[in-house]
């Protein structure tokens, strides 16, 4: 039988949620973006906006396939937020000028993150920056740890899932890629670390942490130590840690789970206006 007799049966699954993402090219870096809306549309008044990114190396986000963003949709639609996703240094497809930005240094981006909020809002009146929150998981969560201590001025409250909290408790093969030999380039894995900077600075706005007690990827090693950094502080936050869980959560009940987590944490903090 030639392959041309063959008919193969679609047996795809459409997903619950339809995303609707407009893709942008922010500010003087050309920033690819993807801004998600509720329902879609332009809003009738201001929106919060929640920033939603990974942000690091090996991936991308603002890509034009069906399935993607629909994460990104669902916090648009329950939240009735402007999502806002922006891929910057040190994410693939850009050319090795563009990957090696971040060596040394993977809070570089956070600077895109903020470059490319302002340069949405600058396009967008409807985007309230004084309502903005960042979510993200494993690089994401790490990035959106960094926002709160580092940016408090732009970036109003956090949600860190499974974050990388201290690079020297991560893979060797990964960090001493980016961020050279921990013993040789300290200041560089400080950088890139929020357990430094809460210790440094400390934290002024609502964070999140969420962690799986099984994450065999990002220890939950990470988040206990941002959490004792804190403490020591009094700096006030939230720990979650999820018990069986792995790095992305595991079964469909638990990623089920955390949504619904962050979904009313983000409620409390994000929807009243930012003080």
């Amino acid at each position: 039988m030639c392959s041309s007799d063959l008919t193969l049966a679609d047996r795809s699954e459409r997903p619950p949620v339809a995303s609707s993402p407009r893709f942008l090219l922010l500010g003087e870096r050309d920033l690819r973006a993807a801004l998600l809306l509720p329902g879609g549309r332009d809003p009738d008044g201001p929106l919060p906006v929640l920033l939603s990114p990974y942000a690091m190396p090996h991936a991308l986000q603002a890509t034009r396939w069906p399935g993607g963003l629909v994460e990104e949709q669902w916090f648009a639609d329950r939240l009735g937020a402007a999502v806002l996703v922006i891929d910057g240094r040190g994410t693939p497809g850009r050319g090795l000028t563009w990957e090696r930005a971040v060596a040394f240094d993977l809070s570089l981006a956070l600077e895109d993150q903020v470059d490319g909020l302002a340069a949405a809002a600058a396009r967008f009146p409807f985007l309230d920056t004084s309502r903005v929150a960042m979510r993200g998981w494993s690089g994401g969560g790490m990035l959106s740890a960094l926002a709160v201590i580092l940016r408090p001025d732009v970036v109003h409250a956090g949600v860190a899932g499974a974050p990388n909290a201290d690079s020297r408790l991560y893979d060797t093969h990964y960090t001493e890629r980016y961020l050279g030999m921990p013993l040789e380039r300290p200041d560089a894995y400080d950088r890139s670390s929020p357990v430094f900077h809460a210790r440094e600075r400390g934290l002024t706005r609502p964070l999140l942490l969420l962690h799986g007690l099984a994450d065999d990827n990002v220890y939950a090693a990470h988040s206990l130590a941002l959490s004792a950094a804190l403490f020591a502080r009094g700096d006030t936050h939230r720990l979650t840690i999820i018990p069986g869980a792995s790095h992305m959560g595991g079964s469909d009940d638990v990623v089920v789970g955390r949504y619904l987590a962050e979904l009313d944490f983000l409620r409390e903090v994000l929807l009243p206006a930012a003080r």
